[in-house]
């Protein structure tokens, strides 16, 4: 994963950013930030949220107003927010294709967030 501290894959972030006017010199940081954020409050995602693993990958199932509420935390920008947002799913839907449980990821994309952790 050279530099980076995050567990989103290079094509899925380069997707995000692209989709979300966020370019990739300030994503990769951007995501690297988040996962700080997020590492620091695993103990409230276990305890609040559905854990999905994914071989190896942890996979949290937030409400639906998750990612804007840690956009306020951490003082992002609306487009920032919806490109980590869409970051995180897109990697979730990847693992979901690879495990051969897409269906089910999918499902599971109507009602919940994904919020992936290294």
């Amino acid at each position: 994963m050279s530099d980076q501290s995050h567990p989103i894959e290079g094509q899925v972030v380069l997707l995000a950013g692209a989709r979300a006017s966020v370019p990739l010199q300030r994503l990769s940081p951007l995501l690297d930030r988040v996962q700080r954020h997020l590492a620091d409050q695993q103990r409230v995602y276990e305890r609040q949220y559905e854990r999905v693993d994914a071989d190896g990958t942890v996979y949290y199932l937030a409400d639906s107003d998750h990612w804007p509420a840690v956009g306020d935390a951490l003082d992002l920008a609306e487009n920032e927010v919806d490109a980590v947002r869409r970051a995180h799913e897109k990697q979730f839907l990847r693992d979901g294709r690879r495990l051969d449980r897409e269906a089910e990821f999918e499902t599971a994309l109507d009602i919940r967030q994904p919020v992936v952790l290294a």
